[in-house]
């Protein structure tokens, strides 16, 4: 058993101002990747896991698990709810099933996240080389 505390979540995926500018400079760039390798939580919870902003942490659902750094949020309070921006590192914890509609559902999904310090954010091509098994 790990002694790594672990805190169960919500996890909300959706736009930001940051993902949308990083896009427009390429998906390959540094600059998306720093929007969109991100999880936004609330500073209380940063607290119960004992890690400070900027820390590794591994969110992980029913559907995968991805490092990314924890960043705190910028819209409290909101204990239990943690925000990643769309893009390759969310598609990995999200439920690929679409039902019938062309989306799958990025809201609401129950989450695991705890600290990561050793864990290594992958880059684009890693991530889809480690995830689809090509570049």
């Amino acid at each position: 058993m790990s002694d790594k505390p672990k805190l169960k979540v919500t996890l909300v995926t959706g736009r930001t101002i940051e993902q949308g500018v990083g896009k427009e400079r390429g998906k390959f760039s540094k600059e998306y990747m720093e929007s969109v390798s991100v999880c936004y939580m609330d500073l209380e919870d940063l607290k119960k896991l004992g890690i400070k902003e900027k820390t590794n942490v591994l969110v992980s659902t029913d559907y995968g698990s991805v490092v990314v750094k924890v960043l705190k949020s910028l819209r409290t309070p909101h204990l239990g709810i943690i925000f990643i921006p769309y893009g390759p590192w969310a598609n990995v914890v999200v439920d690929p099933e679409t039902h019938d509609i062309g989306m799958p559902s990025l809201k609401g999904i129950s989450a695991e996240v705890e600290p990561a310090q050793n864990g290594h954010i992958l880059t684009l091509k890693e991530l889809l080389r480690e995830q689809y098994g090509k570049e």
